[in-house]
């Protein structure tokens, strides 16, 4: 008898099982490769946030760089003094980006080179808190003090760990689940376990806003829902069969 394959897919299910003859590859040993199953489980933990990381953007035009500059250090100054009076001397706050750039008039077809018409001075600063039901207070205190723009508003785990491994054990014993179930079906006994792989890292998804630009302070206080963040992972599982 020659090789049998088969192949399921599920939304937590990979499957292969091979059946070989001592005609078949054999190991640099001389002993052919025991018959096998091959699943994959796959598990997802959905568990709420406890941190948010808000990136809060000046913008300023001016001139000349250094206008531009100094206008947008007056702006972040009164930013950063608000958002350390709301948050606290021990706010987690730091700068994620800095940048001033010139802004080109661009010539009619045929006229030459753009010209430099201004300049244009971005920063960011990046704010951690724990605190998640002030998170739209946070946006709102930042927008009136000067901000411009929040580049991004992300909920976070501070500390991951236990999630992932509840969820690589998850993900390990439907894999065995599967496994049992396959061989029952086709009439062979699990003799041992081979292999037992993470396919891949678990991955976490943060919940986050897109980028979006604010033109004022808001007429209404800002809602925001942490919602929940769901860490994935996945293990591939090999053992040996019988008939």
């Amino acid at each position: 008898m020659g090789m049998l394959r088969i192949l399921a897919y599920g939304t937590a299910l990979a499957v292969s099982v091979a059946f070989v003859t001592p005609a078949a590859a054999q190991d640099p040993a001389g002993r052919p490769p025991p018959p096998s199953i091959r699943v994959m489980g796959e598990a997802t933990v959905a568990v709420p946030p406890d941190q948010a990381q808000i990136d809060i953007g000046v913008i300023t035009q001016a001139p000349t760089a250094q206008e531009a500059g100094a206008q947008n250090a007056r702006h972040v100054g009164a930013v950063l003094a608000e958002l350390r009076r709301a948050l606290g001397a021990a706010a987690d706050i730091r700068t994620a980006g800095y940048s001033v750039t010139p802004n080109y008039r661009q010539p009619p077809p045929g006229g030459g080179p753009p010209t430099i018409v201004g300049y244009t001075a971005t920063n960011v600063v990046q704010v951690k808190t724990e605190a998640l039901t002030d998170v739209g207070k946070v946006i709102d205190l930042a927008t009136q003090a000067g901000a411009n723009t929040i580049r991004r508003l992300q909920f976070t785990l501070k500390d991951d760990r236990a999630v992932r491994l509840k969820a690589l054990a998850e993900a390990a014993a439907k894999a065995k689940a599967q496994a049992e179930a396959l061989a029952a079906a086709l009439g062979v006994r699990i003799v041992r376990i081979l292999a037992a792989v993470e396919s891949e890292a678990p991955m976490v998804r943060p919940l986050g806003m897109d980028v979006m630009a604010l033109r004022g302070a808001p007429a209404a206080p800002t809602p925001v829902e942490a919602g929940t963040i769901d860490v994935r992972a996945s293990v591939t599982l090999t053992v040996e069969i019988a008939r």
